[in-house]
């Protein structure tokens, strides 16, 4: 019989209970829920025994230490790179939670020790696993794409205008687990506001889609409601090669919507141009020698999924795919672009990223 993976989960608050741990719990047949780590001895408590884990700690070290195969961390983007490097160095595969590191420096040092000790590092870019982006991803490599990148415009809204400028809570955080503020409202814990907590999931979709790179950024942020981070986010970049993006994101109001994310991603480039809408659930791709291709998006695809990315996690693990759709380089890609963005709001210049690049 083969045996049990032994997972441990370091950081669980409120989107770990809400999405990865009932992820999890849906392949207790193949589990072993060893560790869980967080602060808050009631909530720990319960935790442990409602997911039955043997070990349950406000020490991560302690999770590390009973000895496990996969790592779940999804603690505040300040601990993110102290806690993957630790469960990597482990011998642990790992699922991190966006956004990956607060620096560049960061987040190639997790990617670089994940591809060193051969374990999977996936982040929990929830779209990229989406079945609609995983087709356009396949149609792209079929077609050969759209050619050099030119341009890139990424747009996104989501409701975060009452958690960010702390007078309420994030529509989709776990009512049993009411999210620390400073998780998302301390620029020391969060490193930022909209551009760190929901950007980096327009980012990831965009430059995963095209493989982008930003050398460069200007970028505007405003904090209105006296805010404690920034609201709303406009975004233009540099790229490798010569093209240009934009970037632009907003915090809308709870309740908008049926609160489903605004999130589209649009390329042209040499040779033709993509769209994916996810609000809309629209993808298409053009070329100039082949023409349209109208992918057919089912109704309900376009919303997010916060339980793929652990059933991501295990399917590699398990040698189910062996297809990555969030590794770590394209979230060293998204915090590259996230370091320009910030740095430049703070003094309203350009900022560039130093080259020649010495990576992929």
């Amino acid at each position: 019989m083969t045996r049990r993976l032994r997972v441990g989960v370091i950081g669980a608050g409120s989107w770990a209970a809400a999405a990865h741990l009932p992820a999890l719990a849906r392949h207790r047949h193949e589990l072993e829920f060893t560790g869980v780590s967080r602060h808050g001895g009631d909530a720990l408590a319960r935790l442990q025994r409602e997911y039955g884990f043997t070990v349950a700690s406000e020490d991560y070290r302690e999770v590390l230490e009973a000895g496990i195969d996969l790592a779940i961390i999804a603690s505040p983007t300040s601990f993110h790179a102290e806690h993957a490097l630790a469960a990597l160095e482990a011998g642990a595969h790992v699922l991190c939670e966006k956004p990956f590191t607060l620096t560049s420096d960061e987040a190639w040092h997790v990617a670089d020790t994940a591809q060193r000790q051969q374990r999977h590092l996936v982040l929990s870019f929830g779209w990229n696993f989406k079945p609609m982006v995983r087709r356009m991803r396949a149609l792209l490599a079929e077609t050969r794409g759209i050619g050099a990148l030119e341009y890139l415009a990424i747009t996104m809204s989501s409701q975060t205008r009452e958690l960010l400028s702390n007078t309420g809570q994030y529509p989709d955080a776990h009512p049993d687990t009411v999210p620390e503020p400073a998780t998302w409202i301390d620029p020391k814990v969060s490193g930022g506001g909209y551009a760190q907590a929901q950007l980096s999931h327009a980012l990831a979709l965009g430059l995963g889609l095209t493989g982008a790179r930003a050398t460069g950024a200007f970028a505007l942020m405003t904090a209105p409601l006296s805010a404690p981070v920034e609201l709303h986010d406009a975004i233009s970049l540099t790229l490798e090669g010569g093209g240009i993006a934009s970037v632009a994101g907003g915090s809308a109001y709870t309740g908008a919507d049926g609160n489903k994310h605004h999130l589209a991603v649009e390329a042209i480039g040499s040779e033709g141009q993509l769209q994916v809408d996810v609000f809309r659930e629209r993808a298409a791709l053009f070329r100039a020698d082949t023409g349209s291709h109208e992918m057919s998006v089912a109704p309900g695809e376009g919303s997010y999924d916060g339980f793929l990315p652990v059933e991501g996690l295990l399917d590699l693990v398990t040698g189910r795919t062996t297809v990555n759709p969030a590794p770590g380089e394209l979230g060293a890609r998204t915090v590259e672009a996230l370091e320009l963005a910030y740095r430049s709001a703070v003094g309203r210049t350009f900022q560039q990223r130093p080259v020649p690049a010495d990576r992929r």
